[in-house]
């Protein structure tokens, strides 16, 4: 990944743009569970303007999740990466009730880009294409969620720690971690 916030988004949201042009089934289940394809890209489409909007930082309105997946997602994308890439706007300090004061860049850096990779591979292996997730932001993700395991699990954002496979990988434990199935794949 990136040394800066608006590269670490560009980069993810590049991955998972690729993923949405190759989604052909929009209600293929997904390892989240009762998620369909469809409730992948529509969370990340809804969240971070919500949040956004509670700090006082608009985005400009754009196509619905529910009228066009793909639509929605690009302006999503395009308006946080217009954020990201204005110096101003992007040091800009918010107030969000749970986190406190902080830069808008740290925001999205912290919270929303992670979370457009770990859903990458969610519609990544519900619509059977390359599930890997950088190397780099395994490791660094995973160390950093370890030492905030009791915070993470009581927060609701993560499911229950799954079991590890045996020969696990990198990659696999890190999805056990946050609760995913790291061997999931559609039913036959």
């Amino acid at each position: 990944m990136s040394d800066t916030a608006a590269d670490r988004f560009r980069t993810a949201a590049e991955r998972f743009s690729a993923l949405v042009g190759g989604t052909t089934d929009w209600s293929a289940p997904t390892p989240v569970d009762q998620w369909r394809a469809r409730d992948v890209v529509e969370h990340l489409t809804t969240w971070l303007p919500g949040m956004l909007a509670g700090c006082g930082v608009a985005l400009d309105p754009g196509p619905s999740a529910q009228d066009d997946l793909t639509a929605a997602w690009e302006h999503v994308r395009g308006q946080v990466q217009g954020l990201l890439d204005d110096p101003g706007r992007a040091g800009q300090e918010v107030t969000q009730e749970h986190l406190g004061t902080l830069p808008l860049e740290r925001l999205v850096d912290t919270y929303y880009t992670p979370d457009v990779v770990m859903h990458s591979w969610d519609l990544a292996r519900s619509s059977g294409q390359d599930d890997t997730i950088d190397p780099a932001f395994v490791r660094d993700a995973h160390a950093g969620m370890l030492s905030m395991e009791p915070m993470i699990r009581g927060s609701g954002q993560y499911g229950e720690q799954q079991p590890e496979p045996e020969g696990a990988s990198e990659q696999e434990r890190f999805l056990a971690f946050i609760g995913r199935d790291p061997r999931w794949s559609p039913p036959t």
